[in-house]
C-alpha cells in the first residue's frame, strides 16, 4: 500500500469547517474493540435497566466491556497496543490498592471496593486510550457522556426528583447522588460548550439550551462543591474559549449569564445560606445541621489516620469505620491515603499530573493547531480536569469512574496528535516531523513501497 493511498483513507471533517491535518498512516486496532466500547458507554451513561427493569438481569455493560478489553488483550499479545504512561500508573495504584486489602479494618470491604469500584475505571481508563484512533470516534464518546449528563439532568428536574430537598439523578449509579450528579455536570459542562461552539444552526441551539439546564442543574443540587467546580469549569472555558480563542463575544455573554444565574439562585434564602456558609461555615438556613464543623473534623482525622497508617492505610473503602459516624472524609485526597497509604495518594496524583501532561503535549501538536474540533476537545478537557480537581477537595470522588475517563481521553489525544499529518508525507522526513514519529509511523511504510 503506497502513502498516497494510505492519505486518500484519512478522517473525514465537517464540510465548511477547519479540516485540520489527516493522518498519514492511521493507528490501527481491531474493530471489535471500539466497537465494544461504544456499547459500553452507551449502557453505562444511559443505563437503560433503570427504566426497563427486567434489562437489571442482564449485565449487559459489564459484557461489552468483557468483551472490548479481551479484543484489546488479544492486540496487546500481537504487540500492535503500547500502554501510556498515565495508565501503567493507574494499574500501579491497582496494585498498591490490592496489596492493602489484607492489612484493611474489613478485608471483604476492601476487596469489594477496589475491584467492583476503582478496578473498572482503571480497565475503562486503559481501553479508551488505546482503542481510540481518530477524532471522529474520540468525539462519539464525549457526545455519549455530555449528552447522557445533560439528559439526566433535565429528566431530574422535570420529575422534581429531590432528596431532602436536593436535585438527585434519575438514575440508581453514577449520577444518583446530588453531589455526584453536581460534579460530574462540572466536568462535562466544558465538552458541552465545546460541541455547542463546533456546532451549526439548530443542533447549536439545542446545545445552548443543554448547557443551561446543566448549569441549572448544579444550582438546584445545593451542592457547594459542585458549585466550586462548576464556576472553575466556566472560568477556564471562558480563558480558553474566549479570550486565547479569540471570541469576545463568548466572554460577554458568559460573563452577563453567570451574573444572571447567579441573581436568581441567591434570590433563595435556602440556596443564599448554602453558598454562605462555604466561608462563614455553617449558619441557620443553610441546611448543614452542624455538617461544617462534622467536616472539618473527618477531615483532620483522615489526615490523622494517613499519618498514623502510613503504608497500607487502614483499606481501600473502610475509613468511615474509624469513625462512629460511619462517614467519608469528603475530600478525595486524604481520604485516599488514609485508606491506601501515602504511596496511593502520590501514584493518584501523578496519574492526574500525567494527564494535565498529555494536553500540554498534545498543545505543541501540528493536530492542536490545525484542527478546530481537536483543539476544542482538548481545551474542554483541560477544563475538565481542573472542575475535577476542585471539586474533589470536598467530595470522596476516589473511587468514581469519571476522572479515570478524562484520564484515558488525554491520553487518546497524545495518541492521535503523534500521528504523522499529510503535510508531514510530503518528502522523507519534513521539518516538523520528529525523528520519533517518522520512525514510528511513515518510515516504516515508507520502506514498503520501495
Amino acid at each position: 500500500m503506497t502513502v498516497q493511498t494510505i492519505l486518500a483513507k484519512g478522517r473525514e471533517r465537517p464540510a465548511g469547517l477547519v479540516a485540520g491535518v489527516e493522518p498519514a498512516v492511521p493507528l490501527q486496532r481491531h474493530p471489535l474493540i471500539f466497537g465494544a466500547l461504544v456499547i459500553f458507554f452507551a449502557l453505562y451513561y444511559y443505563r437503560p435497566e433503570d427504566f426497563l427493569h427486567f434489562l437489571t438481569y442482564v449485565p449487559m455493560a459489564r459484557i461489552a466491556g468483557l468483551i472490548a478489553f479481551v479484543a484489546l488483550l488479544g492486540a496487546m499479545m500481537a504487540g500492535n497496543v503500547k500502554v501510556p504512561k498515565a495508565v501503567k500508573i493507574l494499574w500501579l495504584l491497582l496494585l498498591q490498592m490490592t496489596i492493602c486489602i489484607p492489612f484493611a479494618l474489613w478485608p471483604g470491604g476492601a476487596f469489594h471496593t477496589v475491584f467492583d469500584k476503582y478496578a473498572k475505571g482503571v480497565v475503562v481508563a486503559m481501553l479508551i486510550s488505546m482503542a481510540v484512533v481518530t477524532t471522529r470516534e474520540l468525539r462519539k464518546l464525549l457526545w455519549i457522556q455530555v449528552s447522557a449528563v445533560a439528559l439526566v439532568t433535565l429528566f431530574s428536574i422535570l420529575a422534581a426528583h429531590y432528596k431532602e430537598g436536593r436535585l438527585a439523578g434519575i438514575q440508581e449509579n453514577i449520577l444518583s447522588g446530588p453531589n455526584d450528579l453536581a460534579i460530574n455536570i462540572a466536568i462535562s459542562f466544558p465538552l458541552g460548550m465545546a460541541f455547542m461552539l463546533y456546532a451549526r444552526g439548530f443542533k447549536k441551539a439545542i446545545w445552548v439550551a443543554a448547557l443551561g439546564v446543566m448549569a441549572l442543574g448544579v444550582v438546584l443540587t445545593a451542592s457547594r462543591s459542585g458549585l466550586l467546580a462548576l464556576i472553575i469549569s466556566i472560568i477556564v472555558c471562558v480563558w480558553e474559549y474566549g479570550i486565547k480563542g479569540k471570541r469576545r463575544y463568548l466572554v460577554v455573554i458568559s460573563m452577563a449569564a453567570m451574573l444572571l444565574g447567579m441573581a436568581v439562585a441567591l434570590s433563595s434564602a435556602h440556596y443564599r445560606a448554602r453558598v454562605e456558609s462555604i466561608f462563614v461555615g455553617n449558619i441557620e438556613g443553610s441546611g448543614d445541621e452542624g455538617s461544617i464543623e462534622a467536616r472539618k473534623n473527618l477531615l483532620k482525622k483522615s489526615v490523622v489516620t494517613a499519618l498514623t497508617h502510613p503504608l497500607f492505610g487502614v483499606g481501600p473503602g473502610c475509613f468511615p469505620l474509624v469513625d462512629d459516624t460511619w462517614k467519608v472524609a469528603h475530600n478525595a485526597y486524604t481520604e485516599l491515603a488514609a485508606e491506601a497509604g501515602i504511596l496511593a495518594l502520590v501514584l493518584f496524583l501523578l496519574a492526574l499530573g500525567a494527564a494535565f501532561k498529555n494536553i500540554a503535549q498534545v498543545r505543541k501538536s501540528v493536530e492542536y493547531r490545525d484542527n478546530a474540533e481537536f483543539r476544542l476537545f482538548t481545551q474542554a478537557l483541560w477544563a475538565g480536569l481542573a472542575a475535577y480537581l476542585t471539586g474533589s477537595f470536598f467530595a470522596s470522588t476516589e473511587y468514581n469512574l469519571y476522572p479515570y475517563f478524562v484520564v484515558g481521553y488525554t491520553c487518546v489525544m497524545v495518541r492521535i496528535s503523534s500521528q504523522p499529518t499529510r503535510s508531514d508525507a510530503q518528502g522523507s522526513k519534513p521539518e516538523n516531523l520528529s525523528k520519533a514519529r517518522y520512525d514510528r509511523y511513515l518510515k516504516p511504510h515508507a520502506l514498503r513501497t520501495r
